[in-house]
């Protein structure tokens, strides 16, 4: 075999996303882009905000000598207190440089925090649906995914969390606003789960960490707000990234910020910043870690989002199908018409609709619907929804 037999179980059990996408390019190639509604990638439509550019031109020209040379691994120094001081505005504790680490997005930023603190065989506790990379992320590090299934909701079930928690378990994981079921967990329930945390943490004799996911922080409809895991729990960690809020996910540019309470601290930045060479990403892209440092209260229109998700909910009403309404993100994840729901999103395919299956985010019985594209795409999709519905027994 020319790969690792892992690598080839992972490639088929990763398959659906790539599947859609290579599936929507031979589409598009036949019948027009303009003939397929394709909902299959979060991949932002709405371009960054004007000072971007203006930013990064002025960067382009700076000649300064050093600019491009090798940084500290933990990022810009300055940058990372502007991230501080960003984050005391928006949490509350007291944030310094030293409890940030600048990352290749979010996905490195929960790669240095996992490599830091999973032994092999630890455990990390993650509420069903998730992100499909959870799974691959863990294994890169000799963890594995204990999976609770959150409610009818997607609330989180904070009772049976806490059942999955034992001796082996290192940390929970929260995607918040969540991919795929754009769920906004809510204040209530934070503050229950760091509850039920403190209790673990004291039973087991250790600190379980909570780490959250959040690069769909800003993009949050109804008046609604992602509470602070910072403010409700002192062993937590956010990983972040600035893709979806400045529409940058080809930056590749994040940050991992760590309470300035956490339990062991020291080692515990310590091994996230060695991990940060050793896993091969030496440092954040330099040219965009002086960039966000400029743009950390700016946003895409992510109001854009908003007016979105209503013209694709109605295009749901309209063709019959069930959904949780999402409070953030730019997801929807409703029923699917049968309990299969491969079978639905293969039938869906005949119909020129792109959207992924749920069972590739742990959630069956469900299909995926990524609205950041254009609004044609999700208007002029309605009929395509009304007969793949139709067309599945």
């Amino acid at each position: 075999m020319p790969v690792a037999h892992k690598i080839a179980d992972f490639i088929e059990r990763s398959s659906w996303i790539r599947a859609m996408f290579e599936a929507g390019a031979k589409l598009k190639a036949e019948k027009g882009a303009q003939n397929v509604f394709d909902f299959s990638l979060g991949n932002p439509n709405i371009e960054p905000p004007e000072r971007f550019y203006q930013i990064m031109s002025r960067l382009v020209e700076d000649r300064t000598p050093g600019r491009h040379a090798y940084m500290p691994n933990a990022g810009y120094p300055h940058v990372r207190a502007k991230v501080a001081s960003y984050l005391n505005r928006e949490h509350g504790p007291a944030f310094t440089e030293n409890d940030i680490i600048m990352t290749v997005g979010a996905a490195g930023a929960l790669n240095i925090v996992l490599k830091a603190i999973v032994d092999p065989g630890a455990e990390v506790v993650v509420p069903t649906p998730y992100f499909v990379e959870y799974d691959f992320y863990l294994d890169n590090h000799g963890g594995k995914v204990t999976r609770v299934p959150t409610d009818e909701r997607f609330e989180l079930d904070i009772a049976a969390m806490a059942d999955a928690i034992n001796e082996k378990t290192c940390a929970v994981l929260i995607n918040n606003p969540n991919n795929p079921t754009g769920a906004v967990y809510t204040q209530e329930s934070v503050d229950a789960l760091a509850a039920m945390l403190t209790e673990k943490s004291e039973q087991l004799g250790k600190a379980i960490y909570l780490i959250s996911d959040e690069p769909y922080r800003q993009i949050v409809f109804d008046g609604l707000s992602v509470p602070s895991i910072f403010a409700a729990y002192p062993h937590s960690i956010v990983v972040t990234s600035f893709s979806k809020n400045l529409s940058l996910p080809g930056q590749r540019i994040g940050y991992a910020a760590v309470h300035p309470e956490i339990a062991d601290k020291g080692i515990l930045l310590g091994g996230m910043t060695l991990a940060n060479r050793i896993l091969g990403f030496v440092n954040a892209p330099g040219m965009m870690q002086l960039a966000v440092a400029e743009l950390l209260d700016d946003s895409a229109e992510v109001a854009e989002y908003a007016r979105k998700r209503e013209l694709i909910l109605k295009v749901l009403d309209e063709a019959g199908y069930e959904y949780v309404r999402p409070g953030g993100a730019f997801y929807v994840f409703p029923k699917s018409p049968i309990a299969d729901d491969v079978a639905f999103c293969r039938r869906a395919i005949e119909e020129n609709l792109l959207v992924v299956p749920g069972s590739g985010f742990m959630g069956p019985g469900y299909f995926r619907i990524a609205y950041c594209c254009d609004d044609a795409s999700i208007v002029n999709s309605l009929e395509a929804f009304k007969r793949a519905r139709q067309g599945v027994k």
